[in-house]
């Protein structure tokens, strides 16, 4: 009878070690698969500072409601996490910044970053304020080519929005014809 009752506990521990080394096989396995299609989708920090050049204006300001990036060659944008702010370029001189968007983007090559304005845009000249033309600002956004790949770590572009040479005066009415360059 021990003969019998050791052979049944030899085939019930093997039994019992096949399935726990095929449980042990099938749980590695997923783990390798969640972690391979986790490496498709990583994304990298990233945050936009704003500055400005000197200008002869009391006030430049301009109604950021939205911020996108494209990445790579694909054909969408990307909304950003950007707070809907008004900004006085000129607040922006010698060296400011102000973070105007921060969020993770898919790792790769930023191609392009866009503004969406809103349509509380002014000048201030000589106490008096003039509403600011944005043509297509508001639909379609400016657009600003980057063409930098991204690291792991915390991705900084400083943009400067040039006032002195964005905003033009047409018969009395101001027009915005944005300037703005990626500093790297």
């Amino acid at each position: 009878m021990a003969f019998h009752l050791g052979s049944y506990l030899s085939v019930t521990l093997m039994k019992t070690t096949m399935k726990t080394k095929l449980f042990i096989s099938a749980f590695f396995l997923l783990a390798i698969a969640i972690v391979a299609c986790k490496k498709d989708s990583k994304t990298v920090p990233v945050q936009i500072l704003l500055t400005d050049n000197p200008t002869d204006y009391d006030e430049v300001n301009i109604h950021i409601v939205d911020m996108k990036v494209k990445m790579n060659n694909d054909e969408g944008w990307i909304d950003i996490d950007a707070k809907d702010t008004t900004v006085n370029l000129l607040d922006l001189q010698d060296g400011v910044t102000k973070l105007i968007a921060q969020d993770n983007v898919p790792e790769g090559v930023l191609k392009e970053v866009r503004f969406i304005l809103g349509n509380d845009n002014h000048i201030v000249l000589d106490g008096i304020t003039h509403p600011l033309q944005t043509p297509s600002a508001e639909h379609s956004g400016l657009k600003i080519k980057i063409d930098k790949r991204l690291e792991e770590t915390l991705n900084t572009f400083i943009l400067d929005f040039d006032a002195a040479l964005s905003v033009q005066e047409e018969n009395g009415n101001y027009k915005l014809s944005p300037v703005i360059k990626f500093k790297p």
